[in-house]
């Protein structure tokens, strides 16, 4: 049934008999939907396709998008009386080049296939710049036209979409938010027991005293703690607080930090200065440009790099992750607190996402390293905002002398949940768990790919691993891998994010499915198969990168 007329000026004709067997035999909510399926694919039926003496099928005389109706506009602007033909306008598009083609990308028929949760996506994009508040959802990243985008519930490590279907999540957990399972019943129920008693009043919280008491008791070194509600916020306190100390305005810095000025200061002075720091290009418009020469990106144990930052550079604060993808060699951490320490630099850990997975409380106990300045977030409240700064008393007083403070920093949820968040952690020993469980799934990708003789590379601490097929088709079997996991009601990519709430059984479920993957992803690679013919979606947008 080819189309062959514009998008718009299709007709269906067809027998109130046809319609009635079709209405009582017709099983797929699709077909029952959108009526004439069944009569189409059904071979009993006579059918007959009317064609035009041309394929102008491209063009869309149809109002289903916001374009459709610009185009409309346009067209009824260029005609003075209002009865004319379709093929006048076909006409006039020739003869004056009235470009109908700019609403082109909009496929026909398109939202009759399209998940609900895509139909949102287009929605959101149109009135929200970038489509979503946090890139790290970004449903191109993943499947573009196909990831179900958005939730109407989760429960431990179970989504359900628009359409109610229900999915294991086998990706971010809530971008690493919920290490307890989402809707855990400790916490939830502590934070409704307390929204009833309101969450905001002009008074304070006494919870915020017992969180940052929770906090110091967990970490000796510490004296003091200061609270926000999203990472950036709490990257940019530390800086505050840090600058404020040292009477110094620059930094060495390593790794990712958020969206404030201060970190993305450094692509003033070279685009590419965080290009290896887990996200390439990042657009810098709106950056003061008096900003640059202030921030100095270095690798990840390149301590001879820092060394050279700080003899040249006069810096004054030294910023980083304790761990990303790879793991400190030759003392790096060791080497990084005694540099700080003989040149009077501030050391701050931004343990955002490291925080409370490795161990319980910051990963740097692991390593028996003491930053003077510690972040944590994420992991910290399961899902509800808190994030929390603490050091050292003489550099937590600067606030005193700069103003720092929000309203939403004195909300009592994330205070509550993230007391309950860490009193349960410690009860279960979650970090032992997620630790086993990723260990357990990086032994496996190993596995899977010596078998099918796949060239991959493992990344990230237990606690938060990842991989990469070492082929320039990579983000091509990235997006199949999320394309083949989806078709079994899974969500999953190249990173995990491992909660307790993944079982033996349930890591069966995506071992099973990840193994027939990596069997097509062999042929792909060997040239028996062509990755772009079983590919059904575009290949997703690159995202963070996951070397160092």
């Amino acid at each position: 049934m080819k189309p062959t007329y514009p998008d718009g000026l299709d007709t269906e004709v067809f027998t109130f008999k046809s319609l009635k067997e079709a209405h009582k035999k017709a099983r797929n909510k699709y077909d029952k939907e959108h009526v004439t399926p069944y009569i189409k694919k059904n071979k009993k039926f006579k059918k007959y396709n009317f064609s035009y003496k041309t394929d102008l099928s491209k063009l869309r005389l149809t109002i289903d998008e916001k374009k459709d109706i610009e185009v409309t506009e346009f067209v009824f602007k260029n005609f003075k009386k209002i009865n004319f033909s379709w093929e006048k306008i076909i006409k006039k598009k020739i003869k004056k080049k009235l470009l109908l083609l700019q609403n082109k990308d909009n496929k026909r028929d398109e939202g009759s296939s399209m998940p609900l949760g895509q139909k949102m996506w287009i929605r959101a994009k149109n009135i929200i710049p970038g489509g979503t508040m946090l890139f790290s959802k970004n449903p191109d990243l993943f499947l573009p036209k196909k990831w179900p985008s958005y939730f109407t519930k989760a429960k431990d490590c179970y989504i359900w979409d628009l359409e109610n279907k229900k999915y294991l999540d086998m990706s971010f957990m809530g971008v690493g938010t919920n290490i307890l399972g989402y809707a855990n019943p400790k916490i939830d129920n502590q934070v409704i027991k307390s929204i009833k008693n309101s969450n905001m009043s002009t008074l304070n919280s006494k919870y915020e005293i017992f969180l940052a008491e929770k906090l110091i008791e967990i970490h000796k070194w510490a004296d003091m703690a200061r609270f926000a509600r999203t990472g950036g916020e709490a990257n940019s306190i530390a800086i505050r607080l840090a600058r404020a100390f040292t009477k110094k305005d620059n930094i060495a810095v390593c790794g990712y930090h958020g969206w404030h000025d201060w970190y993305l200061s450094s692509n003033l002075s070279n685009k590419k200065s965080l290009e290896t720091h887990l996200l390439p290009n990042l657009a810098i418009e709106g950056v003061p440009k008096k900003l640059k020469g202030t921030v100095y990106p270095f690798k990840y144990n390149d301590f001879g790099y820092l060394k050279k930052i700080i003899r040249e550079k006069n810096i004054g604060v030294i910023k980083m992750e304790v761990v990303r993808n790879i793991l400190p060699k030759n003392n790096f951490l060791k080497k990084v607190r005694e540099i700080a320490t003989k040149n009077n630099i501030v050391l701050i850990f931004d343990e955002c996402t490291t925080g409370f997975r490795g161990t319980y409380g910051g990963l740097h106990k692991i390593f028996g390293i003491n930053p003077d300045l510690a972040i944590f977030g994420k992991a910290i409240g399961n899902g509800y905002a808190i994030n929390a700064i603490i050091g050292k008393k003489e550099i937590m007083n600067m606030a005193n002398k700069s103003f720092i403070s929000s309203t939403f920093w004195t909300e009592k949820i994330g205070y509550i949940a993230a007391l309950a968040t860490i009193n349960e952690m410690k009860k279960i020993r979650s970090w032992e768990k997620v630790n086993l469980i990723g260990k357990k799934v990086k032994k496996f990708w190993i596995n899977l790919a010596k078998k099918n003789r796949v060239k991959i590379k493992i990344q990230g601490m237990d606690s938060l691993p990842s991989f990469l097929i070492l082929s320039k088709n990579w983000l091509k079997y990235k997006t199949f891998i999320s394309q083949e996991l989806l078709k079994k009601s899974i969500l999953g990519s190249n990173v995990f994010y491992p909660s307790v709430k993944h079982s033996n059984n349930l890591l069966k479920k995506y071992f099973k499915t990840m193994k027939d993957i990596f069997k097509i992803i062999r042929l792909c690679e060997t040239r028996k198969l062509d990755i772009n013919k079983v590919l059904k979606t575009p290949t997703a947008i690159s995202g963070f990168q996951r070397l160092n």
